[in-house]
């Protein structure tokens, strides 16, 4: 998706237990792998099995971490955290890990998801508590630290049957590792192992290739894992919900070459870009894709429609790694700042341009005026995802229901204020084909106003409905 009209997701976690092992290090990879879920704030706490040790910034990974930091965090356990922020300023004191201090010793905790009932939640919490932050991430780990139950899994299990929203969390005492997701199962957590012995959690398998952990599978909606010096062990709550893994999950937030809940993310947006070609035929000579996300859905349109593919656009991949501002006549150059045509392949030419959603539709007109400088005779802009018509409550920085621009144009509208010859989104139902699930199984929200149950729901189905 093109920079300026960016989804944000919250945030990407990663939990490791590997005596013998140098887990900070293994943490630090796995973050860097799951960069792209968040890039203001990092972190990492590790044990060595009697003292937690924690060091977290904002910033992106490599300017956090050195070999003098990750050489003082020694041990055996490790949570990670990288975070965008949904809930709670982008200041270092919402960075996480947060490590909490229990009557039992230290906990650690890594959030990736939303609440819907902080307020709720908030309110269960010792009147004497003080918040050091302001996310929804320490009213969840405090709420654990203070839960009744004899046991961390009785805590877990207490606090998961009274938060409601988008929660997958890792965290650590100083002997065990736990990770668990909630009964919606919104956001993504999977777990593997070690060749030589140790599990992993993170919120997506590229993390586990990355260090050399093998993937297993998917923790369940609702299902409570933990690591400890007898094993891996599970757990599961008894009370079922309906299943609602993000839908933007496939479409755009995790890396292509992650595994979601066995399934290929590279070969599902090819899969994507297949049907949008079926559903939205048009008279071309070539079709390109937006880097980096969408460029499968466009393969994908190109092989269906029997097109040649080209590498319409060339993106700068570090201009977004960079604490140097543009100053306002660079800024005044918008997408030239990040991607360049190449007019070798575009003059004269009749241009299918695959992206994979469009937001506000402040960057995408743009894109289309960037391809037609190169010398492009038609535009044409195919979507591998139905509209964007209302917003996101569970963790997804997406926009306003006023700033949505298919909330508020027909399609025929966009693509006059595009300026594109032509305009097509998948439908919701190509897009449920090409991942091979049923809408019963995912969260649509943003594309029907249909949320999952109990997620704070009178108030966001009443915003939803305006």
């Amino acid at each position: 998706m093109p920079a300026g009209d960016t989804l944000h997701e919250a945030c990407g976690v990663v939990g490791i237990y590997a005596p013998g092992n140098e887990v900070a290090r293994h943490a630090y990879f796995g973050l860097y792998a799951l960069q792209h879920r968040g890039q203001e704030s990092a972190g990492i706490a590790v044990s060595d099995g009697a003292t937690i040790v924690c060091h977290r910034e904002m910033g992106l990974i490599s300017s956090i971490f050195d070999e003098e930091i990750l050489g003082n965090l020694t041990g055996y356990i490790a949570v990670g955290h990288t975070r965008y922020s949904t809930t709670g300023s982008s200041v270092v004191v919402n960075a996480q890990p947060l490590l909490e201090h229990a009557d039992f010793g230290d906990v650690t905790v890594s959030h990736n998801g939303n609440l819907t009932n902080t307020g709720d939640l908030r309110s269960t919490l010792d009147a004497a508590t003080v918040l050091q932050a302001t996310s929804d991430s320490e009213v969840l780990a405090k709420a654990i630290v203070q839960a009744p139950g004899a046991d961390m899994i009785a805590r877990i299990r207490h606090v998961m049957g009274r938060a409601e929203g988008a929660y997958s969390i890792v965290m650590s005492t100083e002997k065990s590792l736990y990770a668990f997701r909630d009964p919606w199962g919104v956001r993504p957590l999977c777990y593997g192992r070690f060749p030589g012995g140790g599990y992993m959690f993170a919120s997506e398998s590229c993390a586990l290739a990355t260090v050399g952990a093998q993937y297993i599978r998917e923790l369940d909606a609702g299902e409570i894992m933990w690591v400890d010096n007898d094993g891996l062990h599970y757990d599961k709550m008894a009370h079922h919900k309906p299943q609602a893994l993000c839908m933007f999950e496939y479409i755009y937030f995790a890396r292509p070459d992650s595994v979601l809940s066995g399934k290929s993310i590279y070969m599902a947006r090819m899969a994507m870009g297949r049907q949008l070609a079926r559903e939205h035929p048009v008279d071309a000579d070539v079709v390109m894709a937006i880097p980096d996300s969408a460029i499968p859905g466009g393969i994908g349109y190109a092989q269906e429609a029997g097109l040649p593919y080209v590498e319409g656009l060339i993106k700068n991949r570090y201009i977004g790694r960079t604490f140097i501002s543009p100053d306002q006549k660079m800024r005044a150059r918008g997408v030239q700042l990040k991607f360049n045509p190449i007019v070798e392949l575009l003059a004269g030419q009749r241009v299918v341009v695959v992206d994979d959603s469009i937001v506000r539709g402040t960057t995408t007109p743009r894109i289309v005026k960037l391809l037609r400088d190169a010398g492009a005779r038609e535009v044409h802009v195919r979507i591998t995802s139905p509209p964007i018509i209302h917003p996101c409550y569970l963790g997804v920085d997406m926009a306003s229901h006023d700033e949505l621009i298919a909330a508020n144009f027909t399609i025929d509208e966009i693509r006059e204020k595009i300026g594109a010859d032509s305009l097509g989104y998948l439908s919701k139902e190509g897009l449920l084909d090409a991942i091979a699930r049923k809408r019963g199984q995912m969260c649509m929200g943003c594309l029907t106003g249909e949320y999952p149950e109990t997620y704070n729901g009178p108030a966001v189905l009443a915003t939803a409905a305006r």
